[in-house]
């Protein structure tokens, strides 16, 4: 019996011991600390960027895909600003218990002459909450009107 009580002795010294590694300042902060999951991706060939940002949440189930591409083989040139056909495509799908964030633009890759990029557009969206989010961004350099097709599914 004494050696089960000065085993329990040795165990209870040793867990106040490893418990006591840290000061009590670092779990205050480590309780404190808010969750953060940002992305940002800019593809300079096509003049595009998007940002996904969630922050102060409870549950972030996310799956998020992202292709960027640059076509443009005339690189040859520095000052050749032509863009090819460069292009930037992400796909979030995400359930959220918290913040998010998401924005994307699209800007001229050659600057004017006060050597600004011309913004062609922008986009941002923020959300509190409880939600689900399912977005396809497709943001082409060098496409007209007509040449890219999209095809809906009805409603049923």
């Amino acid at each position: 019996m004494r050696q089960v009580l000065i085993l329990m002795a040795i165990v209870f010294v040793l867990i106040s011991l490893a418990a006591s590694d840290m000061p009590e300042s670092f779990y205050k902060a480590m309780a404190g600390m808010k969750n953060q999951d940002i992305l940002c991706v800019k593809n300079y060939d096509a003049g595009a960027s998007v940002t996904e940002s969630y922050t102060d949440f409870e549950h972030l189930d996310k799956e998020t895909e992202i292709v960027s591409r640059s076509y443009n083989k005339s690189n040859t040139n520095k000052k050749d600003y032509t863009r090819g056909n460069a292009s930037l495509e992400v796909h979030i799908n995400s359930n959220v218990i918290g913040k998010s964030h998401i924005a994307w633009q699209s800007k001229e890759v050659k600057p004017n002459f006060k050597g600004w990029h011309a913004t062609y557009s922008r986009v941002s969206e923020d959300l509190t909450g409880v939600f689900n989010i399912e977005k396809f961004i497709q943001l082409w350099s060098n496409s007209t009107l007509g040449s890219v097709s999209l095809d809906w599914l009805p409603c049923s």
